[in-house]
């Protein structure tokens, strides 16, 4: 697709106008890779590339065009398209305070509550609370204590629910977030600097919090967004690594994006529709040729609100629906149907809300859209929460396609449907009021029946606050009648949506529905229902955990019906059935049949100190915490790599136990941007092909003609940079042999049945501690025989394995590695290299976490980074000359 290219892109960063050249600028490219190697600003951190652990979050503001404000949340930055912060301001952590400039309130709070460790991880904590801050103190009352923000002690702990961290044990970074709050209790909050154990807190000793914020220069902004109204962004890029062109498309009215998806559809290309790009953090092998933002589309983002519901354009974020679900009155960002007068909220919509606030995290809810969860959970089978509810809350679906032709379906259609093309997008989603109703019309006012609406939703997951997805989740809607006479409970009607446990998208479970209605609810017909159920929730083939998802499918339903049984209904039922109608709660007694805390994170630090080595002993602040904080702790991948930088990505074994038969490189080196293929055939003759030098043995740095376990290095490839090294690595085609060598050891009883043990030195042998027989023939209580199995476990460093390689002189390397045995790194080098341990100098700046991890397993990153420079192969003094100039930065994940 032939466009003419825009000038530039514009925005604000941390206060400074800021402009892109287009031309230079890959579709793909996030705002965080642009920060890291574009800008001095490194405090946002690349950890998990998907923003799940939180290490790289920012503070966007933007101007709104409708409500003539400024909308400020935090953000994602290694999922965020560069080109979609036009018009926009950025913040990170920089930007908050830094060393010269002084301090913000957060970063000293950080460092006096010893809440930052080894401070990968500390910036992205910083700007998640920063957000929640600046949200809080955006509501506009003023009712807090002088010096705290708005937030109270429960949202304080919620902000940074999405955030990450191995070393800290949350406990003093909660205490840094809770600080802040109007409601805290000062005494409650653990070990700082700011007053002394046994002293009474004083607010006053905090750093002073100024709520007022950054400046983001918002009158800059503003006619940039006003722009966005009556002009387009265009702009291509030739893919160095493919030759194909990536194109950007950032049409301003709907008419323009349907003629977008139309031209794409007779080119045969497949566009991908971008709001948040959240999608890519899941989704990485995707690489579409154009770009078509849909963000500033004033149908896709309209919420209106109408006696019957809501309808909600499907550009519009997950925090934005939570927040309309919330409030009905004012939606300070949103397009309003004024001529509707707004409904009572409803259960639904409370239900909802509190459920989608477990969905992601704030800076992924910020920036994903309700529309393309759908579109996912539709065409790519994703475990989507969001489909879920809406499905079980009976909503509807409205789609337009490109010859302008628009229809509406109902959830359960939309999701049953053949999958979409690209020449139809998905427009909006209506969600009903569902507005209780007591004594109903048609009785003739007898009040034989009162009729109750229930609406409860459900999930379970590795972490109950969100941030993860679904192992199971469900929806279930019940209009209950009681019969005053006979004191039963019917269903009248009864949704029940189920999803995530292992299905291609949420159904509804209508074999059950049709059971359960109309019945009086005995324990018998829960029984029959349950079992009924289990015949429909069957996972597919393959998923994991399926009898325990299918379970906790079951248990859903049993503790939505359970307390419907005749004779066993507790009063929190039959007295929300005898609300008045004219009663604003919606809920059923929620106060008298759930028990609501203060506080999530509830404990207590005890701990005694001593003046006899005074200050030796006595808590003090990190030194370089509040470096950390602010982003300026420089770690390895923080130094400036210059220009004509290598990247390398290895090339993995995709089986366990194999033989090779022929490693296949040759399409992967026919990109421009591609350097070389290293193997164990460049080792250099005085070399030796070892990674690890250990106790237990060597290790050897590439498979040769074997590969020993899933995962091994076969190879590395080297580009202009990790991406297309990274895309080049996925192109190598390895041949196995899987059959000689007969199946790999999987499990320690395998081990023990083929005599397959480790030598373990003598310096690491356990010793006997006392005589065990007599100990055992004297014990109270003998365990005569037990077993204890553990899964694989692992190591979770949010930084990655990383090493920067400088070529000094006389044949000398100066080698920046984030390992924990800087000694052992150089002597492998050398014995890799075959080069004396002298002419190999390691430095290890600092380490953002181990565990053990970057004990070992550094060292291989580290010798194939020197090797390259060393390799016989580059035997062309110019070719060898170019290579020995330039510095190398390799990254693999661990």
């Amino acid at each position: 697709m032939e466009l003419a290219n825009a000038n530039c892109l514009v925005f604000v960063l941390n206060g400074q106008r800021t402009e892109v050249d287009l031309s230079q600028i890959h579709p793909e490219t996030t705002l965080l890779s642009y920060l890291r190697y574009h800008t001095q600003y490194k405090g946002a951190k690349l950890g998990c590339g998907e923003g799940g652990c939180g290490a790289c979050v920012v503070h966007l503001s933007k101007y709104n065009t409708d409500t003539k404000e400024t909308q400020e949340f935090s953000i994602s930055s290694c999922l965020t398209l560069l080109g979609s912060i036009d018009g926009c301001s950025i913040t990170t952590t920089e930007g908050l305070g830094n060393c010269r400039d002084g301090y913000h309130a957060i970063h000293k709070r950080v460092a006096g509550f010893h809440a930052s460790q080894c401070g990968y991880c500390t910036p992205g904590w910083c700007m998640s609370l920063y957000g929640a801050l600046r949200q809080a103190d955006a509501k506009g009352n003023n009712d807090h204590r002088h010096g705290f923000s708005n937030i109270s002690v429960l949202e304080a702990e919620k902000a940074v629910a999405g955030n990450v961290c191995r070393c800290t044990g949350y406990r003093p970074i909660a205490d840094v977030c809770k600080s802040f709050a109007g409601d805290v209790d000062l005494e409650d909050l653990g070990l700082n600097t700011f007053w002394k154990k046994d002293e009474f807190p004083d607010p006053n000793k905090l750093p002073e919090y100024n709520p007022t914020g950054v400046s983001t220069d918002s009158k800059f902004c503003r006619p940039r967004c006003e722009d966005f109204r009556t002009s387009s962004l265009n702009f291509s890029y030739k893919d160095e690594f493919s030759g194909e062109e990536r194109v950007w498309i950032r049409p301003s009215t709907l008419d323009e994006v349907l003629g977008a998806l139309e031209k794409a559809a007779e080119e045969n290309v497949e566009p991908k529709l971008v709001v948040g790009n959240t999608s890519a953090g899941i989704y990485k092998n995707i690489e579409p040729k154009v770009f078509v933002d849909i963000r500033n589309i004033s149908e896709l983002q309209i919420i209106k609100r109408h006696d019957s519901g809501i309808e909600v354009g499907a550009a519009v974020t997950i925090a934005k629906l939570i927040k309309a679900l919330e409030d009905t009155n004012a939606i300070a960002d949103d397009i309003l149907d004024h001529g509707k007068e707004n409904p009572t909220r409803s259960l639904v919509f409370e239900s909802l809300a509190n459920h989608l606030k477990k969905v992601a995290s704030a800076f992924i809810r910020n920036t994903a859209s309700i529309g393309g969860n759908i579109i996912m959970a539709k065409k790519l089978s994703f475990d989507s929460d969001v489909a879920t509810i809406l499905l079980g809350a009976n909503t509807s679906v409205k789609i337009i396609s490109t010859e302008r032709l628009e229809s509406e379906l109902t959830m359960e259609e939309f999701l049953d449907k053949p999958c979409l093309d690209s020449r139809v997008l998905l427009l909006s989603v209506f969600i009903p009021n569902w507005n209780e109703v007591s004594n109903p019309a048609g009785n003739n006012g007898s009040a034989k029946f009162d009729e109750k609406l229930l609406f409860k939703t459900y999930r379970t997951a590795i972490r109950p606050l969100g941030n993860a997805v679904s192992y199971v989740n469900a929806a279930f809607l019940a209009q209950i009648s009681l019969s005053r006479h006979q004191g039963n409970l019917v269903a009248k009607s009864l949704r029940l949506a189920f999803g995530a446990y292992g299905v291609s998208h949420a159904i509804r479970a209508t074999t059950v529905e049709e059971f359960l209605v109309n019945k009086v609810i005995s324990p018998d017909v829960l029984l029959e229902a349950i079992e009924m159920l289990k015949l429909q929730i069957i996972p597919v083939e393959g998923t994991p955990k399926s009898a325990y998802r299918q379970s906790v499918a079951v248990g859903f339903l049993f503790d939505f019906i359970s307390p419907l049984v005749k004779d066993i209904v507790p009063p929190c039922i039959t007295d929300s059935l005898e609300v008045n109608n004219n009663q604003s709660d919606s809920t059923f007694n929620h106060e008298k049949c759930s028990f609501k805390t203060k506080s999530i994170i509830d404990g207590k630090q005890t701990m005694e100190f001593h003046d006899e080595y005074t200050p030796v002993g006595q808590p003090s602040a990190k030194v370089a915490a509040e470096l950390q904080a602010s982003g300026e702790a420089v770690f390895v991948d923080d130094i400036p790599s210059p220009d004509n930088c290598l990247h390398g990505a290895f090339v993995y074994s995709k089986k366990a136990l194999a033989l090779i038969k022929k490693v296949d490189v040759k399409d992967a080196l026919e990109s421009p941007s591609v350097v070389y293929y290293i193997s164990y055939s460049d080792i250099p003759k005085q070399g030796k092909n070892i990674s690890v030098d250990g106790r237990y043995g060597e290790e050897i740095l590439f498979a040769e003609d074997t590969v020993e376990c899933f995962g091994q290095p076969i190879g590395l490839m080297v580009a202009n940079t990790w991406h297309d090294a990274k895309r080049a690595a996925d192109k190598v085609s390895v041949d196995y042999d899987c059959e000689t060598l007969g199946p790999p050891i999987l499990s320690v009883e395998d081990a023990g049945a083929k005599n397959s043990f480790y030598n373990v030195p003598q310096i690491v042998a356990p010793k006997p501690v006392g005589d065990l027989a007599k100990g055992m023939s004297e014990a109270d209580i003998r365990i005569e025989s037990a077993e204890v199995r553990t899964g694989s476990q692992y190591y979770f460093y949010l930084e990655t394995q990383t090493v920067l390689a400088i070529p000094d002189e006389d044949e000398c390397m100066v080698v920046y590695s984030a390992c924990q045995n800087p000694d052992v790194s150089q002597k492998t080098i050398a014995k890799c290299l075959g080069i004396p341990t002298h002419n190999v100098r390691v430095i290890t700046r600092r380490v953002g976490g181990g565990f053990g991890g970057k004990g070992f397993r550094s060292i291989p990153v580290s010798s194939c980074k020197q090797k390259f420079h060393f390799s016989p192969c580059f035997l062309l003094t110019s070719f060898r000359a170019t290579l020995i100039k330039c510095y190398t930065t390799f990254y693999t994940f661990a």
